[in-house]
């Protein structure tokens, strides 16, 4: 029986489950793998422990302190009692095509041969960051999310675990880069946008809802959605399952994604006191993703070699709205409702394989503690993607999504920006990279595992 939420009248919306499997095993996969004498961060709430985890094919069978004899079909990575074993991490709000362009109309001005191949590069980053989630945001060509999504779970490249999204909705004159971006005006056809986008077989739909700052003269408190074309548009797309996430920076903007449905909330900027009240009321349903870095690095220099210097950025509002947003956040935060890391990564200033930028943003502007901020990176993660059953956790049942990392990232949540720390990465059972270091400090590559895609020549093998 559906409960009827008391804000908005709907009922509290479950999606249908989107297919996130992953044909990856290849000749020379070992059948099992064991962790030996780590630090077990296991996202259930409770502190690291010194343990075991033993996965058998695709799926974790058993944590904690065990006995087990490798035979020779098990890979034995050993912790040391020093690295740390957790779950691969999420990006909320992924661009997997954007293309690291200084400027916006940049981001579509790929042939799409070329486009392909640098979306498929930014899925095997994501990877090589220790990400086996992406909760697609939107995409710059229309198939580009869902091709990649495609042929990662084919095994035909690496990469995270995806939801595939289309191009941007948003209305006449609303469209903050007209190139990435579908039109519609009015609930009939909001409606038939959103059946365009669903039959080419995506997952979910995004709806770009206010203007940003950013944008020469929209902006982010710009609203350019009515109610009926809002709820319009998220009926339409939770009648097949399907989830809608907005960009939604303006408080009316927010509000609108309250009594609509929208399922994730991008940015929610300005979002006053009365609307933060109605996301309390939805914090079981509703996610909401600030994507704070791309703001943040607008106004503290990281946009000056592109033409955006922080001075800029101030005239702008960008340096308002990322106090406010902080502000916003941490009032969020204290009321529970469900804030996620990551988002908007893919332009100049604001890189592919920079996403972990966003874990410190949560410790340094929005008071979480690096505890928090994991947990929301990898537990409410599997939330988000639709399987809290068996993503985000280290878990007996849990698919085998988990990276080893140098050191306690509850004491450096900054060393997730060191790939070099990253000693181990496995999803779905499969070896990604596997960069060990014996108990005498020598580091090398271990020889024989699959799937070490990326040669990496910092790091010397031992003789």
């Amino acid at each position: 029986m559906n409960t009827i939420s008391e804000v908005n009248g709907l009922p509290f919306y479950k999606p249908i489950p989107a297919d996130i499997t992953i044909n990856n095993h290849q000749n020379g996969d070992k059948r099992k793998i064991f962790f030996r004498d780590v630090n077990i961060f296991d996202s259930t709430g409770a502190d690291p422990y010194l343990g075991n985890v033993l996965i058998e094919e695709e799926r974790i069978q058993k944590v904690g302190t065990f006995g087990f004899t490798p035979d020779e079909d098990t890979l034995v990575i050993e912790g040391y009692g020093k690295k740390t074993l957790m779950s691969g991490l999420i990006d909320s709000h992924t661009h997997l095509s954007w293309n690291n362009s200084p400027t916006l109309d940049g981001l579509t001005n790929l042939p799409i041969e070329e486009h392909v191949l640098h979306t498929a590069n930014s899925a095997k980053t994501y990877l090589d960051c220790g990400y086996t989630m992406c909760f697609g945001a939107a995409s710059a060509q229309p198939r580009l999310d869902l091709v990649i999504k495609q042929a990662i779970k084919s095994g035909m490249i690496p990469g995270p675990r995806t939801l595939a999204n289309c191009q941007e909705i948003s209305t006449t004159g609303g469209a903050i880069i007209p190139s990435i971006t579908r039109f519609a005006d009015g609930e009939d056809a909001m409606r038939r946008a959103v059946r365009d986008i669903i039959s080419l077989g995506v997952d979910n739909v995004k709806l770009s809802m206010t203007g940003d700052y950013i944008h020469e003269t929209m902006g982010s408190e710009e609203t350019y959605y009515t109610l009926k074309e809002t709820k319009a548009a998220v009926e339409e797309a939770h009648n097949r399952g399907k989830r809608v996430c907005a960009h939604a920076r303006s408080a009316a903007s927010v509000r609108l994604c309250a009594l609509s449905g929208v399922d994730v909330i991008y940015h929610a900027s300005f979002t006053d006191n009365e609307t933060i009240d109605m996301l309390e009321k939805l914090k079981d349903r509703i996610f909401v993703a600030p994507a704070i870095n791309f703001p943040w690095a607008s106004c503290n220099g990281g946009a000056t070699p592109y033409g955006l210097t922080p001075e800029m950025a101030t005239k702008k509002g960008l340096t308002r709205e990322v106090e406010v947003t902080c502000k916003v956040i941490k009032e969020m935060h204290k009321r529970g409702i469900r804030v996620l890391p990551g988002g908007d990564y893919g332009f100049a200033w604001a890189p592919h394989g920079t996403y972990a930028k966003d874990l410190a943003h949560f410790v340094n502007l929005f008071g979480y503690t690096p505890k928090e901020t994991l947990l929301a990176a990898t537990a409410l993660g599997g939330d988000m993607m639709g399987h809290p059953e068996s993503l985000g956790k280290v878990q007996p049942g849990y698919y085998a999504d988990v990276i080893l990392v140098d050191g306690n990232p509850l004491d450096d949540i900054e060393l997730f920006q060191d790939t070099s720390r990253l000693h181990t990465i496995v999803i779905n059972g499969h070896v990604h990279k596997n960069v060990m270091q014996s108990k005498d400090g020598k580091t090398y590559i271990r020889e024989g595992v699959l799937n070490v895609r990326t040669v990496y020549s910092n790091l010397p093998k031992s003789s």
